[in-house]
């Protein structure tokens, strides 16, 4: 197929870096449907095998006519300030020299709120003063999740990390000129240099709440 297309294929992490956003999202959708249906082929009930419609957009289970829908796990990523600087963490799955904002699954009962605090203090150690919302998006990596983007700062004089490194390889500080250079950088996975860090791709949440802290480093203003 390959040869044929005069193509190759590639991971889509990867190809993230080069798709445009209506071919990414699509990609993304049919990626996260597969997954889905490979892994609910059986009722939880019955054990039965399941059926899925037409569309793809749900699976029956004949014997009790239970119907399962595709589902998202809520996510909250967080980008952590101080008024001048942004933190940024990396976990060991991480490609070698990427940095991005701390995220976690929202707890059953949670609050976006409550898990946010919960997930800045259990990674790094930091109370989290105030917090607003950006954005959200689907995420298909590792499975389906909805990405909720918040902006967070920590309350003044207590900056210090304390990473933990069952969640996180490593976490730090990154001044306003740093995160501006990485943001210039193009694709990392063909271009790394010795020291330098480098973001998610473009169509990546996580980029775009890094790119609004770096031209608005002051969004960050409302009490949580």
């Amino acid at each position: 197929m390959e040869t044929e297309l005069k193509g190759s294929f590639m991971e889509l992490r990867k190809a993230l870096f080069q798709l445009n956003t209506k071919d990414a999202s699509l990609l993304s959708t049919a990626q996260a449907l597969l997954r889905w249906h490979d892994g609910h082929q059986f009722c939880s009930r019955s054990g039965q095998p399941t059926k899925k419609n037409m569309a793809g957009s749900k699976r029956v289970c004949p014997s009790n006519k239970i119907i399962y829908y595709p589902q998202m796990a809520p996510v909250v990523i967080t980008l952590v300030s101080d008024g001048t600087r942004c933190l940024l963490a990396r976990q060991s799955s991480f490609p070698k020299g990427m940095y991005s904002a701390l995220a976690g699954f929202c707890d059953i009962g949670e609050s976006l709120e409550e898990a946010v605090r919960r997930e800045v203090a259990e990674e790094v150690g930091l109370e989290v003063e105030r917090l607003q919302y950006s954005a959200s998006q689907h995420w298909p990596f590792p499975n389906s999740s909805l990405m909720i983007a918040c902006h967070a700062t920590v309350k003044s004089g207590q900056t210090e990390i304390q990473v933990n490194l069952r969640e996180l390889e490593a976490a730090d500080w990154f001044s306003h000129d740093e995160v501006a250079t990485a943001l210039r950088r193009n694709n990392p996975y063909t271009q790394q240099q010795n020291g330098t860090f480098w973001l998610p791709p473009k169509l990546a949440i996580a980029h775009q709440l890094i790119k609004e802290w770096v031209e608005k480093p002051n969004c960050s203003t409302l009490p949580a």
